[in-house]
């Protein structure tokens, strides 16, 4: 088969496309055939060894994929061969066929495509995690959502007006933030352009926002927190401008702001029957036309690594998926 291989942290043109062994599936494992393979900042930050999880060399990067169960490990009582699956990886997707654990491997109704369904585990997962599970955002609160047109962001938006929250989206561009609005955003913030504290204050009525949703990370960070309200809640979802943040904790002492750290990798592998139980009622919610993940390129696998490049560059908005097996679309 072929993927998607980085044999050391580098450049992400350093990846290469080479021809490697088809894995077999162990216990409590099936091989799936990789239909479409969503692209997410941890994969390029992951080949760049810039990501918190380091796979052993060489590894395929994708997070997030859907396709078709291919084989059977012993003990898979879940799943058969030619079952419609998705699942999000630790890694492993940007290759035509990927080992998943079967507790992992989440059947796909007939009536949402493989292409959709690639585009929703990682980022609507993450998303109702962190505003549902963590933060327990609440009808008529104020949220403000950095990097708003990306997928984890394009995904909150959708989620949080679907909780009835009021939503503020932030981004780098009046073209991203137009696509904000047609998510349903009740306000924008262009941070290239505006003073992000002063509209902030302005848009909340000097009062501050009720829940910061941040996978941005960098000098925005701070900005945002210091923008919440009385016991505002703040989740640290990533940081796709490569950027750490150091945060005086001073700031969490003042207003008795909460700072939630979001690992939903590590909470699904810790709790697969709930992640399972979110992932259906994200298909409920497609199904009703209340959420519909937002795709707005395709690459062919030929072209992975440009895929990931773009993404990477900051122009992408909403999702990049990669169209792995044609013969399975």
């Amino acid at each position: 088969m072929k993927a998607i291989i980085c044999e050391k942290f580098g450049p992400i043109h350093d990846l290469k496309i080479k021809e490697v062994n088809i894995p077999q599936p162990k216990e409590n494992e099936v091989l799936v055939d990789v239909a479409y393979a969503a692209v997410n900042f941890p994969d390029a930050l992951m080949v760049q060894g810039l990501y918190q999880t380091k796979p052993p060399f060489p590894f395929s990067p994708g997070h997030e994929v859907s396709g078709i169960v291919r084989a059977v490990g012993t003990n898979v009582e879940n799943l058969k061969v030619g079952d419609r699956i998705y699942c999000a990886p630790s890694y492993g997707g940007f290759a035509e066929q990927i080992i998943i654990n079967s507790n992992l491997a989440i059947p796909l109704p007939d009536s949402i495509s493989l292409k959709t369904a690639a585009a929703l585990t990682l980022t609507y997962g993450t998303s109702w995690h962190a505003l549902n599970n963590l933060a327990k955002l609440q009808k008529d609160e104020t949220i403000l959502i950095l990097g708003a047109s990306g997928g984890v962001g394009s995904a909150a938006i959708e989620l949080a007006k679907h909780l009835g929250a009021r939503v503020i989206a932030c981004a780098s561009s009046d073209e991203k933030l137009e696509v904000c609005k047609q998510l349903g955003a009740d306000e924008v913030i262009n941070y290239d352009k505006e003073d992000l504290k002063a509209r902030i204050r302005e848009l909340t009525n000097q009062q501050g926002c009720n829940v910061v949703y941040d996978p941005v990370g960098g000098h925005y960070s701070e900005i945002a927190l210091r923008s919440l309200s009385w016991r505002g809640r703040h989740l640290v979802v990533g940081f796709a401008s490569g950027e750490i943040p150091k945060i005086p904790l001073n700031l969490a002492l003042l207003s008795e702001r909460h700072i939630i750290g979001v690992f939903w990798g590590d909470w699904v592998r810790r709790n697969p029957n709930d992640h399972i139980a979110n992932m259906n009622y994200m298909m409920e919610l497609i199904m009703q036309n209340k959420i519909n993940p937002l795709i707005t390129e395709t690459f062919s696998f030929e072209d992975s690594v440009a895929a990931i490049e773009h993404l990477n560059s900051r122009k992408a908005v909403g999702k990049v998926v990669i169209q792995v097996n044609t013969q399975l679309a």
